[in-house]
C-alpha cells in the first residue's frame, strides 16, 4: 500500500502508526505543500494529505482513498488482526470519540502552533503568526491537557486496557508540540507525559519518531 504524504503531518503519522502496529509495511510517498504530483491529486481530489493508494484492491483496479480515520477504517476491515478497533459496540463508540477528539480539538490547538512557528518560517520562508501560536499554547491547550490528565486510566490505554486507535489518534498532535518547543509542566500533567512517552516508545514507533526528529534537526 502506497501512503501519500509527509510524516510531519500528524494525520500521516496515525495512519502509519497505526500500519505499524498491524505489521503492514507501507511505501510514504511525499506529497502536499505542492509534491505528490497526479498520482496524489488522483487518490486525494482535494490534495489533502494522507492519501492511501492499494494497487488492485478493488477488483483488480487501484483502491484510493484519502482521510486518515478513512485510511486506517479500511486497514481494519481489510487486516483485522490484531484488532485496533474495537468490535464492542461500547468500547468501538469510545475509541472513535478519542479519535474525533485528536482529529478536532486537539488539533485546532496544535495547528497554529505548529504552522506558525516550524511550517512558516521553516518551509515557506515567510514569518509565522507569534501571537496566534502563543494564544494556543496559553489558552486552548491547557483545557485539553487538563482533561487528558483526569480522563487517562491508570493502565495507560484509554480503551480496554490495551493500545487501540485511540491512542494512536490522541499522542499523534503531541509529536509536533515538542518541535515547536511546546513542553507540558510535568507538575500540573504527569500523567499525560508519562502517558505519551510510553505510547511513543513503542518498539517501532520509536523508531518513526526518531526519524523525524533527524529531519527536524537537519
Amino acid at each position: 500500500m502506497i501512503i501519500y504524504g509527509s510524516g510531519l503531518s500528524p494525520f500521516v503519522r496515525k495512519v502509519l502508526f497505526f500500519a505499524h502496529e498491524k505489521g503492514i509495511a507501507v511505501d510514504l510517498r511525499m506529497a502536499g505543500m505542492g509534491a505528490g504530483g497526479e498520482d496524489f491529486a488522483a487518490a486525494s481530489p482535494f490534495r489533502k494529505m494522507p492519501a492511501l493508494r492499494d494497487p488492485g484492491a478493488d477488483g483488480g483496479r487501484d483502491f484510493t482513498i484519502s482521510d486518515s480515520s478513512a485510511i486506517v477504517t479500511y486497514i481494519e476491515a481489510k487486516f483485522p488482526d490484531p484488532a485496533l478497533i474495537p468490535s464492542d459496540p461500547i468500547s468501538r463508540a469510545r475509541t472513535i470519540w478519542w479519535d474525533e477528539f485528536g482529529d478536532t480539538l486537539l488539533m485546532k490547538a496544535c495547528a497554529p502552533v505548529f504552522f506558525n512557528r516550524v511550517v512558516a518560517p521553516r518551509f515557506l520562508k515567510r514569518p509565522g503568526d507569534m501571537a496566534a501560536a502563543d494564544a494556543a499554547v496559553r489558552d486552548e491547550l491547557p483545557p485539553l491537557f487538563d482533561y487528558l490528565e483526569r480522563t487517562i486510566p491508570d493502565t495507560g490505554f484509554l480503551v480496554d486496557d490495551r493500545l487501540t486507535l485511540a491512542d494512536i489518534s490522541v499522542v499523534c498532535p503531541l509529536v509536533n508540540l515538542e518541535y515547536c518547543d511546546v513542553a507540558m509542566d510535568p507538575v500540573r500533567w504527569p500523567r499525560t507525559i508519562a502517558y505519551r512517552d510510553a505510547i511513543l516508545g513503542r518498539p517501532g514507533i520509536a523508531d518513526l519518531v526518531a526519524g523525524e526528529r533527524r529531519l527536524m534537526a537537519a
